[in-house]
């Protein structure tokens, strides 16, 4: 069977993971929302137990962490939840890079539609957007600033701490899409400037289906946010509907092991990367992304002469891979984020997206090569 090497889509879910969640689907299965009995005492306290998980990766309180479906929903309320703050309090601007996930640019989108003023900010051929960009667009009426931790496409760090130096004195919400970082880079989200950050089950050896919103308080108080859906009262009035008591266990899990495994992990990475670039580089592969800021699970590349929908295909019995984000993979359109960073339809129509983790086991990169030297 093919060596999976599609981990910035998703993740493997650790065996631990698996084992506490399996305890709430089968014996501890009552619901969080009825601590009127032991099983819904018990469901409450592992909620309350993988808040307080979640929420320590990132330096945050328990009650910081809102429990959401994951990143694309966590991102939404972010960005939607502040649209009565922005029209009562007349700042309507809105700051965003062009690199973002659809997840935030779609919203942002939306936004437009609704009288917003959205600005898009360049990104620099080493695949970061510059923080000279946040400084020179902040206005007085700027409500919100979104941008990522991590690129989905490339693994490049983005400028965190230098945008938080810039926002110090400015009263703009900031908002982190955390997806592909969270766990994996730790010290750029402990810096509290940052008000929310976006969290992902999937994408940290945990389940699909949960992720978090972390609202970060000022002065007391979490960002003004408004919810998206409305029914039951749950997260703090943020998020109604029942809690899938199963996937927070799982999620609370992984957050627990990400914290407690973060290098161990990281040097596993690093051991693969350099087998994975050793073999790329004997192919004139040209990486997109500036490797000093590239996180070491992940590589993005282009392969002079060789088309990447050919590659993926030709190497699925040996390794799979992608040419972009999962969820735009379907459409078949080039990546945008590599269209930001100025490579051309040429170079973006040859490039892959290679992503592995602590779990990933040894590739015949001779075989590798050997099939993708024949595409030539």
């Amino acid at each position: 069977m093919a060596v999976y090497l599609d981990c910035n889509a998703t993740t493997p879910v650790e065996p631990s993971v698996v084992a506490v969640m399996m305890r709430f689907f089968e014996m501890d299965f009552g619901n969080a929302a009825s601590p009127i009995h032991d099983y819904g005492l018990f469901a409450r306290t592992a909620v309350e137990h993988a808040r307080m998980l979640v929420g320590k990766v990132v330096g945050a309180r328990p009650d910081e962490v809102i429990f959401t479906s994951g990143a694309t929903e966590s991102n939404n309320l972010a960005i939607f939840g502040l649209v009565d703050a922005g029209q009562k309090s007349r700042r309507r601007h809105v700051i965003t890079t062009a690199i973002e996930h659809k997840a935030v640019l779609e919203p942002c989108e939306e936004l437009s539609r609704q009288g917003f003023e959205v600005e898009l900010l360049h990104a620099r051929p080493d695949g970061r957007f510059s923080p000279e960009q946040v400084a020179e667009a902040l206005r007085p009426d700027t409500l919100l600033v979104s941008t990522m931790h991590v690129n989905n496409e490339t693994g490049v760090l983005q400028p965190l701490a230098e945008v938080a130096e810039i926002l110090a004195g400015h009263d703009a919400f900031w908002h982190v899409d955390a997806a592909q970082g969270y766990g994996k880079d730790l010290e750029p989200l402990l810096n509290r400037r940052i008000d929310m950050i976006s969290v992902s089950g999937h994408k940290i050896y945990g389940p699909k289906g949960i992720g978090a919103l972390i609202v970060r308080k000022r002065e007391g108080r979490i960002p003004p946010l408004q919810p998206l859906l409305f029914g039951g009262g749950q997260e703090q009035g943020l998020r109604p509907g029942t809690l899938p008591v199963p996937l927070i266990a799982g999620l609370g899990e992984a957050a627990k092991l990400a914290l407690r495994d973060n290098q161990e992990r990281r040097a596993k990475y690093l051991a693969f990367r350099q087998n994975a670039c050793a073999a790329l580089d004997d192919l004139g592969a040209e990486q997109n992304g500036d490797e000093v800021w590239t996180l070491p699970h992940c590589i993005n590349v282009t392969l002079p002469g060789i088309a990447s929908d050919q590659a993926i295909s030709a190497l699925k019995n040996v390794i799979a891979v992608s040419s972009t984000s999962a969820c735009t993979s379907h459409t078949r359109t080039p990546s945008h984020v590599l269209k930001a960073m100025g490579r051309s339809s040429a170079q973006v129509e040859s490039s892959l997206r290679l992503s592995w983790c602590h779990m990933t086991p040894d590739v015949d990169w001779a075989a590798v090569t050997g099939i993708l030297q024949k595409l030539r």
